[in-house]
């Protein structure tokens, strides 16, 4: 195994829990309302296995926190802080239902979870191998080191056969990030994609989300140090802007699917690349992608040469740089 290697890939149980109450919520009724898609064997498995739980509290207290708009990173977080399997614990943060991690610890019981997990361990495995596969001699942190210096914390992957089946989820637990995501949607009753048969798909959920969560605890970090550079607006849509609201998460998010860009056309080929520049344009109206990631490479550039120590100290001209490649990929 290549010592560049830095991400690790596990499964968690406590993960497969929580995506096995979501499964018996109407959380797939509403992401196929959302996009058609066709979905892995185990997760509509894990549907028809837990097709009379639908009324317990532990699915019912889940549901609750959908139809409030929770966001799944922070039900996710949650059950991976709490002790395993017995899920006590003296306090629940104020946005969790009453004696949830009770009724969640109850439902691993009474559903006999391990059970359908053992039975449908084949299909786990694959996608343990597989996305190992894809992350032997992956070196993520030393791509991002150019923008966010050393990083300390744990790169880890975990595969999701079960739900959500159309979204990655990034999650931070102690000196660990997690990204738990699907492989590539299907369509009509075509099975997903195996982790190893598309790398575009594997290194853009986890990258983004790797980048995602280490580049927003760099500008808390440095917080200070970019107030006044928050102050002049970015060149980005209103759609855009309207998805962002905030220039922080305007930065983060184009920061991220350039960064996406330039590792795939570094590590994978120029085509795929290309290909996905065109599929964020078209899908997330992200028509400022291929400025951004000009701009990128031109902070690479300059970085070698000593124009800037760091990224703080390129953030002053990054949105005049930004509109200047705005202009120039539009002629």
């Amino acid at each position: 195994m290549s010592n560049l290697q830095d991400v690790t890939v596990k499964l968690f149980d406590p993960i497969r829990l929580m995506s096995a109450v979501l499964a018996a919520t109407d959380w797939p009724l509403k992401s196929q309302e959302r996009q058609p898609h066709g979905t892995h064997a185990h997760a509509r498995a894990t549907r028809k296995f837990l097709e009379n739980f639908t009324g317990h509290p532990a699915v019912q207290g889940m549901q609750s926190l959908l139809d409030q708009g929770a966001p799944l990173e922070a039900v996710y977080t949650l059950i991976l802080h709490l002790p395993w399997p017995e899920l006590e614990t003296e306090s629940l943060p104020r946005w969790v239902p009453p004696k949830w991690n009770e009724h969640l610890h109850d439902f691993y019981q009474v559903t006999n979870l391990p059970k359908l997990w053992k039975d449908e361990g084949a299909l786990w495995k694959s996608s343990l191998t597989e996305s190992q596969k894809m992350f032997n001699g992956v070196g993520f942190k030393k791509f991002l080191l150019p923008f966010l210096g050393e990083i300390s914390e744990d790169l880890i992957f975990v595969p999701n056969i079960s739900y959500p089946s159309d979204q990655e989820i990034g999650v931070r637990i102690g000196n660990q990030l997690l990204c738990i995501a699907p492989p590539r949607l299907a369509w009509g009753d075509s099975p997903p994609w195996p982790f190893d048969e598309d790398p575009t798909h594997i290194y853009r959920a986890a990258l983004s989300q790797y980048g995602r969560m280490l580049l927003m605890a760099y500008l808390r970090e440095h917080s200070d140090k970019i107030t006044e550079v928050a102050e002049i607006p970015l060149p980005v849509s209103d759609q855009f802007r309207s998805r962002y609201p905030t220039w922080q998460e305007q930065f983060v998010a184009l920061f991220v699917a350039a960064a996406v860009a330039l590792y795939l056309e570094d590590a994978v080929s120029a085509a795929e690349a290309n290909a996905y520049v065109l599929m964020e344009r078209k899908a997330h109206g992200m028509v400022i992608l291929p400025g951004m990631t000009s701009v990128l490479r031109r902070y690479l550039s300059e970085l070698e040469s000593g124009r800037y120590t760091n990224l703080l100290d390129f953030l002053p001209v990054f949105p005049k740089q930004l509109r200047v490649a705005k202009k120039i990929v539009s002629l």
